[in-house]
């Protein structure tokens, strides 16, 4: 008896045929296994100071030494900083940057967002053009051009990119609010004296986050490489900062002999993406099984 309602079909289907409780019960699983990583990149970040064997920034080995030799798992660069070091600290940086971005951009959005979504009219329009303004033009292109004229710096970076990234999150909470205030217990809201901001706070908002917070965690994955492309550029940190893409573009010329130099902070950027990615799927499952 237990094992044929343990493969009794539910509501949610996979390829046109219901799916098994015990489809599900997998799937929940995978989904939060996978939004797991979120919080496994965050504590790798946070501790990276202690998971670090050397400074990032001094000398502590002969130059170039190869991986798993003179005492350096990922080997030393051409100066003799520990790579894994600075790849540790570069992961740090390139995370909570990414996070950074996204709470401005889901704090900035979600207020313009809301305040289009609730009052309408004249304000939804000119907050929505504002944003179709921000939408219409390239994203990179603007990014590079106010870095390039702040200067290079990673809080430079960060505005650059926070300034381009909120009117996502903008469109998404005024479409959220705009359904939500259309339904029937929005409107007994009103009925019953609610003032707006108070529907738009304890009725509106929150039905708009879940959509806000998927959207936020699959957008991590393509924010640490946009950081990482404009830190590529010279537009991130200065040296000697550990910052992944600068690591990498600074020692290009090492690719040929010494591979290790740049390649190990590339495959970090790749590795963090894709643990972020899987994260955000993750979310996003849990999110559609709530």
């Amino acid at each position: 008896m237990a094992v044929a309602e343990a493969f009794q079909p539910t509501v949610s289907r996979r390829f046109g045929r219901p799916r098994s409780r015990a489809e599900v019960t997998r799937g929940s699983r995978a989904s939060l296994a996978a939004a797991g990583l979120l919080v496994l990149i965050t504590v790798i970040a946070l501790a990276a100071p202690l998971l670090a064997p050397h400074s990032p920034l001094d000398p502590v080995g002969m130059p170039e030494s190869p991986p798993l030799s003179g005492g350096f798992l990922l080997g030393s660069d051409s100066v003799g900083r520990d790579v894994l070091s600075r790849v540790l600290y570069g992961i740090r940086a390139s995370w909570f940057a990414a996070l950074a971005v996204v709470a401005l951009g889901v704090l900035l959005g979600g207020v313009v967002g809301l305040v289009a979504g609730t009052l309408g009219g004249w304000v939804d329009n000119v907050l929505m053009r504002i944003t179709d303004g921000f939408l219409a033009l390239p994203a990179p292109i603007v990014a590079i051009a106010v870095v390039a004229a702040l200067g290079p710096g990673l809080l430079h970076t960060l505005v650059a990119v926070s300034i381009v990234w909120w009117p996502f999150y903008a469109r998404i909470v005024r479409g959220e609010v705009r359904t939500l205030a259309a339904r029937p217990h929005v409107e007994a809201a009103r009925l019953a004296g609610s003032g707006t901001w108070r529907i738009a706070v304890r009725h509106l908002l929150p039905g708009a986050v879940p959509a806000t917070v998927v959207t936020a965690s699959l957008d991590v994955g393509n924010l640490i490489l946009t950081l990482a492309g404009l830190s590529f550029l010279g537009l991130g940190q200065s040296a000697p900062a550990a910052e992944l893409g600068a690591d990498t573009s600074r020692n290009l010329t090492y690719l040929l002999y010494d591979w290790w130099i740049p390649v190990m902070p590339g495959i970090a950027v790749a590795l963090l993406a894709l643990g972020a990615n899987l994260a955000g799927d993750g979310i996003r499952g849990l999110m559609s099984r709530r």
